[in-house]
């Protein structure tokens, strides 16, 4: 894997793996980061290879993204608003940068012929109540005033943008959904509910749930989902293409509360927090959310092989070698 890559967003959790990988397989990443949920500490150890750059910069800031774009051969596009509470507190931004900056992007990738993987979510499905979710499953949004939809259609149309290219331009592009990717470097400060809960477990704080904690989810580990998307990128029928990445191994929110506490030490009682005090008033959660990974097993062989023991133990051993802090609900 010689090309040269570009990953907005790469100072991130997911990015930061990403860049990793890649370096390893032989190729040149440059890296294009804001830092607004990004960290540096995230590429300490790719910022010791010879084959890596960092530019500190906007997805915004077109004519860097024309240039960065043009010196590349492929562009992962990770840059984006992440995380439920972000995307509640912060919608105007999340919705300009989900929506513009991926429509920048995207515009430099067609007019110099890059192919492009554009990360979307889960979300996308909305309230849709089938499960498994398929990639042909409906999107089905409430109400354009409730932030959790704007965000939802914001991803829509960065999906959107990519196929019309593709068909219209030959934009050589894939889309993949990610569901809940967890793993070292994941901050607890979006909302991410593993990294929230582990160091609430760890401090002897109360593990708070949000509604009555029967909504479901399924967590998959970043190196897993890592080698998903090394698996699409290098095979060319992904093309055209979207695919779910993630874990089918369902689990309710109490029921993950509950293995947090035993995994760290028994000390916390559960507490479960109305939505309208974590969040706003008005704020809809999705009861159950399952992938149907069947699509891109067939096309790569891909299957997640790290279980959700696997990833609370790790996050359990990061957070352990952090210091001391209070971890807010």
């Amino acid at each position: 894997m010689g090309d040269r890559y570009l990953v907005t967003g790469g100072g991130g959790f997911l990015g930061s793996h990403l860049t990793e990988a890649l370096l390893a397989a032989g190729a040149h990443v440059t890296v294009l980061d804001t830092f607004w949920t990004g960290q540096l500490p995230n590429l300490a150890v790719a910022s010791t290879h010879p084959n890596f750059t960092f530019v500190q910069g906007s997805v915004f800031d077109e004519h860097l993204v024309d240039s960065l774009v043009h010196n590349c051969d492929v562009v992962v596009h990770l840059a984006a608003a992440v995380g439920v509470r972000l995307i509640v507190e912060k919608p105007l931004r999340s919705l300009t940068t989900n929506i513009r900056g991926t429509e920048i992007v995207i515009e430099a990738a067609v007019h110099y012929g890059r192919k492009i993987l554009l990360a979307s979510t889960s979300e996308i499905y909305g309230k849709n109540p089938a499960i498994p979710l398929a990639e042909t499953s409906d999107c089905v949004l409430g109400s354009p005033t409730v932030p959790r939809w704007a965000y939802s259609t914001a991803k829509a149309v960065g999906e959107i943008l990519a196929f019309t290219y593709h068909w219209e331009r030959q934009l050589p592009a894939i889309v993949v959904r990610l569901f809940n990717t967890v793993g070292p470097r994941q901050s607890p400060a979006f909302g991410m509910v593993i990294p929230r809960m582990v160091r609430q477990g760890l401090a002897g704080e109360p593990l708070t749930v949000y509604g009555d904690g029967s909504q479901t989810r399924c967590f998959g580990h970043v190196y897993d989902v890592v080698d998903g998307l090394l698996g699409l990128l290098e095979h060319p029928g992904a093309v055209g293409e979207m695919f779910n990445i993630g874990s089918e191994e369902e689990v309710t929110i109490l029921q993950l509360a509950e293995r947090v506490r035993d995994l760290t030490g028994g000390r916390s009682e559960v507490r479960l927090v109305p939505f309208e005090e974590a969040y706003t008033v008005g704020f809809e959660d999705i009861e159950r959310r399952v992938p149907d990974t069947s699509k891109i097993r067939a096309l790569t062989g891909w299957r997640p092989t790290r279980t959700l023991d696997d990833i609370l133990k790790g996050t359990i051993a990061e957070a352990s070698s952090e210091p001391p802090r209070v971890v807010h609900a």
